[in-house]
C-alpha cells in the first residue's frame, strides 16, 4: 500500500458513515466558497485594470486579455480558461452581486451559477437588479434540480422581468465543428458535427478506401476505416494492404493528389532501435518508439542542430534553422499555462532587439496574444521576463509575482536542454521611449460593443418569436373561438 493511500485511509478509518456524509457536504460548501472567492478576486482585479487601462479597449490585446494573462499565470491555466473566468467574474460583480453573495456562502454550486450567468446574459441592464434579487431569494431551493429543470426555472424568472431577454437556442447550422485531439498514447480521437450531405460523402469515401485492400488483410472493417483517415488526409487513392504478401493483388503505387506533412521529434537512438525512448508529435503528445520507427522507415529524416556557443545572427529575424530549434525546444507558448503550439507562435526576443540578440539564449515562443501583452503592457505596471541559457523563462507580473517555465521540448529531450551560451547583454536595458501603443493592432470596436451587438441581435430574434407566437394564438382564436351560450 502506498504511503499516500495509507494516510487517506488512516484519516477516515475511525469516522462513522454519518460523519463521512457530513464531510462530503462540508467539503462541497467549502469548494463553492473557494470558487466564489477566486472569481470575486478576478472581478476586483478586472475592475481596477479596466480603469487603469481604459484607453486600451480598442487594442487587439485589450484589458480583458491582459487580465486573463495575469489570471492564467497565477492559476497555471490556458488563456481561454482564464478569459472564461474573467467573463464569469464580471457577470457576478456587475450584474449578479446578490447571487454572488449566496455563492460565497457555499450554499449553491458553480454549476448553478454558470447556468444563471448564461441564461441572464441577454437581460436588459435596467431590470437586472430586480432579477438578481429574485434569483438570490430562490436559488438555494433549486440545488436538487437537474440541468434542464434548472435552466427552465431561471428562464421562467427571466420571462417575468424581461421576455425579450430569454435566450434563443442556437441555430443547428451554427454548431458545426471538427475537433481532433489526443486520446491515448499514439492515438487521437475525432469529433465532429458537419452537414449530413458531407458526412455521407465522408462515410462512403472511408468505405471505399477501406475496400482497396485484398481479402487477406488481417484488419476488421472498422480498423481499415480508421486507417483510411491517413490516405484520405494525404489525398491518396488507396489504403496500404497489410496482408504481407509480395504478390498482393491490391498492391499498387500510391497516387498522391496532395502532400500532407507532419513533423515528429525523436532521438537518433530511438530511430536506430537501440532505445525505446518515445518521440513527440506536436498537438498529440507522446508517440511510442515503435510508431516512431514505423514512420522513420518511409520518412525524410532531418537532424535538429542545437546551436551551442554560437555567435548571434545578424538582423532581427532568426534564420530558418534557429527558429526551428527554438520551436522544437519550446514546443508550446512559454506563457504559464498556455499550450498554443509553437508552430503557430511568434518568436520573441526576450531582451528587445537590437539591445537583445537574435540568438537561442534570447529567443522563445510566445503565442500572438501573449506576445502582444509582453510587448505593449510594459513599464511600472507591465510584464517583464528574463531568459536563462537553457531556455528557462522567469516572468514577472505587474504585481511583482514571478512565474518560471521550462521549455517543454527540453524537458522531454535532454539534448535540447543544454546551454546555448551566455549572452553579453547589459542588465536593465531600457525600453526605447517611443509610443509603442501606436503599433498595437486595433479592433474595429470594443469587446463590450461586440457583446452588445450579439445581445441586441438575439433579443430581436426573441421579440420576433414572441410576436409570431401571439399571431398564431390570435389566428387560432379567430378560427376556433365560440362565445359562451347565454
Amino acid at each position: 500500500m502506498s504511503e499516500g493511500r495509507y494516510i487517506i485511509e488512516h484519516v477516515f478509518e475511525t469516522v462513522a458513515e454519518v460523519e463521512l456524509i457530513d464531510v462530503m457536504g462540508e467539503a462541497t460548501r467549502d469548494e463553492s466558497t473557494a470558487i466564489a472567492q477566486r472569481l470575486l478576486a478576478v472581478g476586483e482585479l478586472y475592475a481596477r485594470r479596466a480603469v487603469e487601462w481604459a484607453e486600451r479597449n480598442l487594442w487587439c490585446a485589450d484589458p480583458c486579455d491582459a487580465v486573463a494573462a495575469e489570471v492564467s499565470a497565477a492559476q497555471n491555466i490556458s488563456h481561454a480558461r482564464a478569459m472564461g473566468q474573467v467573463a464569469y467574474a464580471r457577470a457576478l460583480r456587475e450584474r449578479l452581486p446578490l447571487v454572488a453573495k449566496v455563492f460565497i456562502r457555499g450554499v449553491i454550486d458553480f454549476r448553478m451559477v454558470l447556468t444563471i450567468i448564461n441564461r441572464t446574459e441577454n437581460v436588459d441592464d435596467e431590470v437586472m437588479p430586480a432579477l438578481d434579487a429574485a434569483l438570490a431569494r430562490n436559488v438555494e431551493k433549486w440545488m436538487r434540480l437537474s440541468g434542464p429543470k434548472l435552466r427552465d426555472r431561471v428562464d421562467l424568472w427571466v420571462t417575468k422581468f424581461d421576455p425579450a431577454g430569454v435566450r434563443v437556442p442556437p441555430k443547428i447550422d451554427d454548431n458545426r465543428y471538427v475537433e481532433i485531439a489526443e486520446t491515448t498514447v499514439g492515438m487521437a480521437g475525432i469529433w465532429a458535427n458537419v452537414h449530413a450531405v458531407d458526412a455521407a460523402a465522408l462515410d462512403r469515401r472511408l468505405d471505399a478506401l477501406a475496400a482497396t485492400v485484398c481479402e487477406s488483410d488481417p484488419r476488421t472493417k472498422e480498423q481499415r476505416r480508421a486507417d483510411a483517415c491517413g490516405p484520405l488526409a494525404r489525398g491518396e487513392a488507396s489504403l496500404d494492404c497489410q496482408c504481407g504478401s509480395q504478390h498482393c493483388p491490391a498492391a499498387s503505387e500510391r497516387n498522391a493528389a496532395a502532400a500532407a506533412v507532419i513533423h515528429v521529434l525523436a532521438e537518433q537512438f530511438t530511430i536506430d532501435g537501440t532505445s525505446d525512448a518515445p518521440g513527440y508529435l506536436p498537438g498529440f503528445g507522446i508517440l511510442p518508439a515503435e510508431s516512431v520507427r514505423d514512420l522513420a522507415a518511409s520518412a525524410k529524416l532531418k537532424p535538429l542542430v542545437v546551436p551551442t556557443e554560437t555567435a548571434p545572427e545578424p538582423g532581427y529575424r532568426p534564420s530558418a534553422a534557429l527558429a526551428e530549434f527554438v520551436r522544437w525546444r519550446d514546443l508550446t507558448c512559454r506563457w504559464p499555462g498556455c499550450d498554443a503550439p509553437a508552430e503557430r507562435c511568434d518568436i520573441d526576443h526576450t531582451v528587445p532587439y537590437p539591445a537583445g540578440a537574435t540568438h537561442a539564449s534570447d529567443l522563445k515562443a510566445y503565442c500572438r496574444t501573449h506576445h502582444l501583452i509582453k510587448t505593449f503592457y510594459i513599464g511600472a505596471c507591465g510584464w517583464s521576463d528574463r531568459q536563462l541559457p537553457d531556455g528557462t523563462i522567469v516572468l514577472t507580473a505587474p504585481t511583482g509575482h514571478t512565474y518560471t517555465t521550462e521549455p517543454h521540448g527540453a524537458s522531454m529531450f535532454p539534448a535540447l536542454k543544454q546551454s546555448t551560451g551566455e549572452l553579453s547583454i547589459p542588465a536593465g536595458v531600457d525600453v526605447p521611449d517611443t509610443d509603442r501603443s501606436a503599433m498595437m493592432p486595433r479592433r474595429k470596436q470594443t469587446r463590450e460593443q461586440d457583446r452588445r451587438d450579439r445581445i441586441n441581435q438575439e433579443r430581436r430574434e426573441r421579440t420576433e418569436l414572441i410576436a409570431e407566437e401571439e399571431r398564431q394564438r390570435q389566428a387560432w382564436l379567430a378560427a376556433n373561438y365560440e362565445p359562451p351560450p347565454f
